[in-house]
This record gives structure tokens, sequence and C-alpha cells, in this order.
């Protein structure tokens, strides 16, 4: 993948030959009404280029911020309630917080190891540059790229795959007229008498 990234530009100014070349390698249906687009969608990926790992860390805090309003909140009821009418509202609400603290962590914790880890890995692979200004990449910069690929590649994965079901079809009609040609048909004269004889 890293290679056709790469050479696209090139591949698309050359001549359709080469993406048709890709198409006949890949290891999919290509050329038949099954075939199925190999990448991720350009939109899905425009989508991804517009998120920001600061928005997914504020939208935490602030659901940590409510988390703790509501702890703060069933601890006064608690404290003002009596202990026959406390009960059920007690237990639910511990439990309820107890598993909204365990989500959050788990969320921060698949924040941190995708937003760091993985998408800095993912973005020296691929040798993408921050933008000047920047100091790492952003997901803009990044998606951004795979985006314009994607539906540059698309277009020409439909139209090239569009020209390779129509040689097949050509091809599966031309083999069905060889065989009604080669079919003979031996018909046996009709005797005067009208009885056929075996």
């Amino acid at each position: 993948m890293i290679i056709l990234l790469r050479l696209f530009p090139s591949l698309v100014s050359s001549s359709t030959r080469s993406i048709r070349t890709i198409l006949r390698v890949w290891p999919t249906d290509a050329g038949k009404e099954t075939c199925v687009y190999p990448l991720p969608e350009p939109q899905d990926l425009f989508l991804a280029s517009q998120m920001k790992f600061e928005d997914f860390q504020r939208d935490l805090r602030k659901q940590w911020k409510d988390l703790n309003a509501c702890s703060a909140e069933t601890e006064k009821v608690c404290n003002v309630s009596s202990e026959e009418h406390l009960q059920p509202f007690k237990d639910k609400m511990e439990e309820f917080l107890t598993r909204g603290k365990n989500i959050k962590g788990r969320e921060e914790d698949k924040l941190r190891e995708t937003g760091v880890c993985l998408f800095l890995e993912l973005s020296m692979f691929f040798s993408v540059k921050p933008k000047a200004g920047e100091k790492e990449v952003s997901p803009n910069t990044f998606f951004t790229v795979w985006h314009e690929f994607s539906s540059d590649f698309k277009e020409l994965w439909k139209r090239e795959n569009k020209c390779l079901l129509q040689e097949r079809l050509k091809a599966a009609e031309e083999t069905f007229r060889q065989a009604r040609e080669k079919a003979t048909y031996s018909v046996k004269p009709k005797h005067a008498s009208g009885i056929v004889s075996i």
C-alpha cells in the first residue's frame, strides 16, 4: 500500500494501464459485480481528518467533571435521606458511579494508546512529516493525504473495474458463441412412411 501511495501520481499521469494491472493482481474479485473497494471510503477518511485528539481529551475531562458532580449530588441525597428510603437509590448509584469510573479509565487508556502511541507510530511508518508550525503530525495532515489518494483511486477503481467487467462479459459471450458453433446437430431425413426406425 505504501508503494501505491508513493507511485499513485505517476500512475495516474502515465496511463490507466498501470491501474488496470494493479486491479488484475489485487487479491480481490476485481472485474466482477461483487467487487468491493479495498481501501477505506474517502468519506470515512475525510471524517477522520476532522478529528482532534484534544477534543476527545476535553470530552473525557467533561465526563469526569460530570461524574464527580453526580457523585457529590448522590452523597448529598444520601446524607439528607432517612435510612428506610435510602437503600435502593444508594446501591444503584454506587454501582452506576463505579461503572462510570471504570469506563472512563478504560477510555482514557485507549485514547492515550491510540493518540500517542499508535497514531505517531503510523505516521512515522508512512514518513508523514508535520506541517510547518506543528510539533507533530496531526490527524488532519495525515488523513488529508489519504483522503485525496482514496478519492482519486476510487474513481479510477470504478472505471477500470467496469472495463474489466465488460471484458469478461465479452469473453463469456465469445466462449458461448464458439460453443454454439461447435455444437453439431444431426438431422436425419424424414422417412416416406412416417415411421422412425431406431
